[in-house]
């Protein structure tokens, strides 16, 4: 069988990724190999998000650089997967003729068909149904060795919440877990490759197992992940906050490899904003879980996400989420201007806010939080912090890049006589902070050993 090359744009959040290596895995069988070079592939699938609005527009502009490539190339085969190819389905073939392939969210599995569909039929194929009862969440093969320290690992899919901004539990279905025991099994194999840190993921991680029935919680299943030889960090994203329980915020305390960080969206200060979201909480509960995590781990990281703009969002209710984040002191937030979605009830609320409001409140929050990551960052400068080496430093080649426990970004050089690798734990001294990174120094002679970003290794002489 002839090889063939495929290049895969991923767009979007950590279960895109996720999905593009399950790709990889189904099309091995074809004899399709990664290629990094776009000119150079025979088959190039776009992995899209559509939670914003901005997203969407990204995908359409590069589908419309994929079209003069193909006029060039005819025999380039162009597919479309993931949230937009689920939510557009056959009308992203009107408006991108180019594209022979539009596969959703649930048919990952059926690629290697669609392609044979389209090479025999010579004309799109379209793919936007639900997956079958017999097809797998995911397919955890054997693993080669990898060259990579960490890796994403897929334990439910889907969503029950509906909040009424969010396109999720229409692109991606409602809440399905995975066997634990399968995600226990992918997890080890990745181990045996060389991966040192995973990180569970799912729209809802807090909710694992719950409608499954199987037996086995989110706490639970850590447990389980904590226990595997060679496993050296793991994190979990998203978690929804009325689904974090006592049990899971003790966790942080109990498991020695979960490390001191949490990604737990708040989406607004405001209890009449939040309850419009359909968010199932309130500002208080959202607070106390808080508070249970400082005290259970007091140098754990928080971050977040939040909305400006939604509609209805007053001048009292933006003020609410200035003091809420004051409150809270997030590590950094993830901050979106409010879009309407296609199907979701937000789209029909009245009382839209002016775009040029929502600029100026954007702006208000994003110099807010900048101040607050700032001086959490500086406050580490002086610690010794172990560092996860994930390669080199996007802006300046000589130097690598790794991140410490609480997922911050660390750039350091490296003696030339000294061999570095991906994956490999370095302890580093913080010498620098900036908004968005920090700045190191390798420490001979320091011992890896210990947890957490502050308290686990010494302060520097």
């Amino acid at each position: 069988m002839k090889q063939k090359r495929i290049h895969i744009v991923t767009m979007g959040c950590q279960m895109n990724v996720y999905d593009s290596e399950q790709m990889l895995r189904h099309l091995a069988s074809l004899n399709y190999r990664p290629t990094s070079q776009l000119g150079s592939a025979d088959l190039i699938v776009v992995n899209t998000c559509s939670i914003r609005e901005k997203a969407e527009h990204k995908v359409y502009s590069f589908l419309g650089r994929l079209a003069r490539m193909k006029r060039l190339k005819p025999d380039l085969m162009i597919g479309v997967a993931g949230c937009v190819a689920q939510q557009e389905g056959h009308r992203l073939i009107e408006r991108a003729p180019h594209v022979d392939i539009v596969f959703g969210t649930f048919a990952v599995g059926r690629l290697p068909s669609l392609i044979a569909q389209a090479e025999a039929q010579e004309r799109p194929v379209v793919d936007i149904g639900p997956r079958g009862d017999s097809e797998p969440l995911c397919i955890p093969e054997p693993v080669s060795e990898t060259e990579r320290g960490t890796a994403f690992v897929t334990i439910m899919q889907g969503c029950d919440n509906f909040c009424t901004y969010c396109v999720v539990p229409y692109v991606r279905g409602r809440e399905v877990s995975r066997d634990h025991k399968e995600i226990l099994r992918e997890t080890r194999l990745l181990v045996e490759s060389g991966v040192v840190e995973v990180t569970l993921i799912g729209q809802n991680v807090n909710a694992y197992g719950e409608k499954n029935g199987h037996g086995c919680d989110f706490p639970t299943l850590l447990g389980h992940v904590n226990e595997i030889q060679g496993l050296r960090r793991m994190r979990f994203t998203t978690s929804h906050p009325k689904d974090l329980s006592d049990q899971l915020i003790e966790a942080f305390g109990r498991l020695d490899k979960l490390v001191p960080h949490i990604h737990l969206p708040v989406q607004s200060g405001s209890d009449r904003v939040l309850k419009r979201m359909n968010r199932g909480y309130s500002r208080d509960f959202y607070l106390k879980k808080v508070e249970k995590l400082r005290q259970v781990r007091p140098d754990i990281s928080i971050t977040s996400d939040i909305i400006v703009g939604f509609p209805g969002e007053e001048t009292v209710d933006f003020e609410n989420t200035l003091d809420l984040v004051r409150e809270v002191g997030f590590d950094s937030l993830f901050m979106f201007k409010y879009s309407d979605r296609p199907n979701v009830p937000a789209v029909r609320f009245s009382n839209k806010v002016p775009d040029a409001v929502i600029g100026e409140r954007f702006t208000i929050l994003f110099g807010l939080q900048s101040g607050f990551t700032l001086k959490k960052n500086r406050a580490l400068i002086g610690t010794i912090q172990r560092v996860l080496v994930d390669g080199h430093s996007k802006k300046t080649p000589d130097q690598l890049m790794g991140r410490t426990p609480c997922n911050r970004v660390v750039n350091f050089p490296v003696d030339g006589d000294r061999v570095v690798g991906v994956g490999q734990m370095l302890p580093v001294e913080i010498v620098g902070a900036f908004s968005h990174s920090l700045l190191g120094q390798p420490v001979a002679g320091v011992k890896e050993e210990g947890a957490g970003e502050t308290g686990g290794m010494s302060h520097a002489a």
